[in-house]
This record gives structure tokens, C-alpha cells and sequence, in this order.
């Protein structure tokens, strides 16, 4: 009788053992699936703003200000008779 009783409470001991530390074990993998998600998140979003700058130029792409304005930044080409004051501290 007292073997039986002394096996039940091991039993149960242990179940409640092997329960805890499964819950234990899923939490963290959770916590660790929920913080990849975050990040993952914030990566769609700084793609999304990407996307949206790559579309503006696209759009203004033929226009002549930003072909004007490409060969001036990229190119260091003016118009003529144009007066370009170089900064010398920089």
C-alpha cells in the first residue's frame, strides 16, 4: 500500500515535471518566433518605403528638371553662361 501511494505521487510528480517544462520550452520558442515576426515586419516596411521612393523616380524619371538635375549632381554639367560657385571648406 504504501509502495502504491509513494509510485502514484512519484507518477503524478513526474507529469506535472514533464508538463512544466514543456510549457517552459514552448514559451521560449514563442517569444522567439514573435520577435523574428517583429522583425520581419519592420523589414516589409523599410522595403515598402523603397518602393515607393523607386516609383516617384520612375515617374519623374523623363522629366527634364530631374535630367537637369541628374547631370548637375552626377555628371557636373551646367548650362551655359552659368555662374558655379565651388565651396571651398567642404
Amino acid at each position: 500500500m504504501k509502495i502504491k501511494k509513494i509510485t502514484k505521487k512519484l507518477l503524478v510528480l513526474g507529469i506535472l515535471l514533464y508538463v512544466s517544462i514543456t510549457f517552459i520550452n514552448q514559451q521560449k520558442s514563442l517569444n522567439k518566433h514573435n520577435r523574428e515576426q517583429i522583425a520581419l515586419k519592420e523589414k516589409i516596411e523599410k522595403q515598402e518605403e523603397y518602393h515607393k521612393s523607386l516609383l516617384a523616380i520612375k515617374e519623374n524619371i523623363s522629366s527634364p528638371e530631374y535630367i537637369e538635375q541628374l547631370a548637375r549632381e552626377k555628371l557636373d554639367m551646367y548650362l551655359p553662361n552659368e555662374r558655379v560657385y565651388i565651396d571651398v571648406n567642404k
